[in-house]
């Protein structure tokens, strides 16, 4: 795969997989009372600038769409799209998933991939409850309990407590064999970009993966410091410079609203502390 579709894989996935320390996720029916709000909402607008050292190279959008159903399913539809490239060498790519309400549980993920040459279209249909995955109409393969694909794996990471100084591990991305992904919480800072000036918590991903989130990679992740959680920037060194995404505009959707969610799955997510970040 080449640099720049991997730039794309990683924005989408932000940090890919998903689990608890302890290894096992319990899922339990969450009561009405108990339901939480995400922190996002049919309308959520954010596109970004994308830079190869002072180069611009392209922009990215991340929208919720209106709601949608997959096998009888209430779900949250996200698309994310990346527009660019460098002389030679153009991208127009195109992800989107399809979150259960109720869990954050990813039930579909669509890739449509035009890269430079090449066009290319994926096709996963994910199933929770079998713990399986169905790529192009290809035989099932394993998966795990509440799974995660790219897409949904950011939105899932924006309801999380992040505390500066720990690391926290998950296992539950859709691809078993690509589990566990660390994110440690670096530190804050207050930075800049075209949409304006935020206070931040910067995070560094490691995935077990040759791109840009790989383990001896140096790539960090500026999130808001609030509620929101929203990615502002992104940087990451490659072999001939630096690549850097910064949030151009944002639009909020409409009102958080109190979206079923699994307690057990957002709660038991503890942080390892006896590792801190490098």
């Amino acid at each position: 795969m080449s640099r720049w579709p991997r730039i794309a894989l990683a924005f989408v996935t932000l940090a890919i997989p998903v689990a608890a320390q302890n290894g096992a996720s319990v899922h339990v029916a969450v009561p009405e009372q108990q339901r939480k709000a995400v922190p996002f909402n049919v309308g959520e607008r954010a596109e970004y600038n994308l830079k190869y050292g002072i180069i611009h190279a392209g922009t990215a959008v991340v929208e919720v769409l209106p709601f949608d159903t997959v096998r009888g399913k209430t779900t949250w539809h996200t698309v994310f799209r990346l527009r660019g490239g460098i002389i030679g060498y153009r991208i127009n790519d195109r992800f989107d998933s399809w979150m259960d309400v109720y869990t954050l549980a990813s039930l579909r993920h669509w890739q449509d991939l035009d890269e430079g040459p090449n066009e290319r279209e994926r096709r996963f249909e994910i199933f929770p409850d079998r713990k399986e995955f169905v790529q192009d109409k290809q035989e099932p393969q394993p998966s795990v309990e509440l799974p995660l694909d790219d897409g949904s794996f950011v939105f899932f990471l924006r309801t999380i407590p992040l505390e500066v100084g720990k690391e926290y591990s998950f296992d539950q991305y859709f691809r078993p064999d690509r589990n566990p992904v660390r994110i440690q919480v670096i530190r804050r800072e207050r930075i800049s970009v075209p949409a304006g000036t935020f206070n931040t918590i910067v995070v560094k991903p490691i995935i077990k993966t040759r791109g840009v989130f790989a383990e001896n990679g140096r790539a960090e992740v500026w999130l808001t410091d609030d509620t929101t959680r929203l990615m502002v920037q992104m940087k990451t060194h490659v072999k001939f410079g630096t690549l850097t995404l910064y949030l151009k505009s944002y639009r909020a959707g409409d009102k958080p609203v109190a979206v079923p969610h699994d307690t057990v799955r957002r709660d038991s997510v503890k942080p390892d502390t006896s590792a801190s970040p490098r």
